[in-house]
């Protein structure tokens, strides 16, 4: 097991997850298969490649990993997300949770091959994750940057699902992953190497109970109580109405995916 050392850690708006942490379970989608394959294919990811996923919340992008047979480091700062993690991912004996940061790791330098982040990048601070990424990175080691996106363009419902989170969202327009490609690409985040780019479908079908949840898993979402929570459920209850179809919506994505190596 790869030792860890201790950092201290800078602060972000961590504990903003907790609240969101049994939604984020049940609601969230996971990644499509072509993800591990762009790994392997592209990454050359093997069963005795060693994964520092950050970031990694309840586990979703972990278990992926997981599954193809890797050791996993999952690096998550929230106290909730992560012991939700530890549960979900308990069966895994090759599954070791830490409590980090993607600015302060605590994983040993020089340690693991490939470095994974799935829907979490545009919360890190991008010049001190990447001090941090090439500490840590064993040479010629790779990040793979994954973002599940809402596809507006193809979905109406989408469309207005997107106009309702802006409209009730507390800080939805400074915080959306939707910025993830101004993200890396201004931040040059990869250079001076080449950044690699793919693009794949995914989605999930929801009722009305899994729409509602969707949108509670969020951090921007309102609570319960805060001015504003029952007219959003409101509003997004007839878009439900609109949209479903045998008591279902279809929820779209484009998993977009960054890869590339920080060093060599």
């Amino acid at each position: 097991m790869i030792k860890t050392t201790m950092h201290k850690k800078p602060e972000i708006p961590t504990e903003r997850f907790s609240q969101t942490v049994q939604n984020y379970i049940k609601y969230r989608p996971s990644y499509p298969k072509e993800v591990v394959e762009v790994l392997i294919d592209e990454c050359g990811l093997t069963k005795a490649s060693i994964i520092a996923d950050v970031g990694s919340g309840t586990g979703i992008l972990s278990k992926l990993l997981l599954d193809h047979g890797n050791t996993v480091y999952g690096v998550e700062p929230n106290h909730a997300m992560r012991t939700a993690a530890e549960a979900y991912l308990k069966s895994y004996a090759h599954f070791h949770s830490i409590s980090g940061t993607a600015e302060a790791t605590s994983l040993s330098s020089h340690s693991v091959d490939i470095i994974t982040a799935g829907t979490a990048f545009h919360w890190f601070d991008a010049d001190k994750t990447k001090i941090e990424f090439k500490r840590i990175l064993k040479a010629r080691g790779w990040v793979l940057l994954v973002w599940n996106v809402r596809n507006t363009e193809c979905s109406s419902l989408l469309h207005e699902y997107e106009n309702l989170i802006l409209k009730y969202g507390t800080d939805y327009a400074e915080s959306r992953a939707s910025k993830f490609d101004k993200t890396v690409l201004e931040e040059k985040f990869f250079a001076p190497f080449a950044m690699k780019m793919q693009s794949f479908k995914n989605s999930q079908q929801f009722d009305w109970e899994g729409l509602q949840g969707r949108l509670l898993s969020t951090s921007y979402s309102l609570r319960t109580g805060e001015p504003g929570y029952e007219y959003m459920l409101s509003e997004l209850r007839k878009i439900f109405d609109r949209y479903a179809q045998n008591g279902k919506v279809d929820f779209l994505y484009d998993t977009k995916l960054y890869y590339g190596k920080l060093s060599r």
